[in-house]
């Protein structure tokens, strides 16, 4: 009884083949871009509280930022000048939310995007920024 072979040239060109139109499928269909967007958030949020950290205060304290915090009566009475410093740090695209420990300035955090985030200690207490796309 003969048995039929292919062979091994056929088999290697096959292989090929298939190996070259995998390849032209790759370029020509690409790969998926990466989602940068939540990279992309937390550097927005982090360079937002390094410039609230970095500014002088105004009327006293180490920071502007510490001086915001210094008492629950510093916080109301600097909290809508933080709140319009922070909507002009951060690009027309992004609502923010910061929460001290008097109180918080922006807008609710939502629970169905991403947020990114960044905390900043200051000599009165932790400052935390949360940021997201519109």
């Amino acid at each position: 009884m003969p048995r039929a072979q292919l062979s091994l040239s056929v088999v290697e060109a096959g292989i090929g083949i298939i190996f070259i139109l995998g390849v032209a499928m790759g370029f020509a269909l690409g790969v998926p871009a990466p989602d940068t967007r939540g990279a992309q958030l937390e550097l927005y949020a982090e360079d937002a509280g390094t410039v609230l950290a970095s500014e002088p205060p105004r009327h006293q304290g180490t920071t502007r930022l510490a001086e915001i915090i210094d008492s629950p009566q510093t916080f109301e009475r600097e909290q809508d000048s933080l709140e319009r410093r922070v909507d002009r740090i951060l690009p027309d695209n992004l609502m923010f939310r910061v929460e001290t420990p008097y109180g918080g300035v922006g807008y609710r955090k939502p629970a169905s995007v991403s947020v990114g985030v960044s905390t900043v200690t200051t000599t009165n207490g932790d400052v935390t920024i949360w940021v997201w796309y519109v």
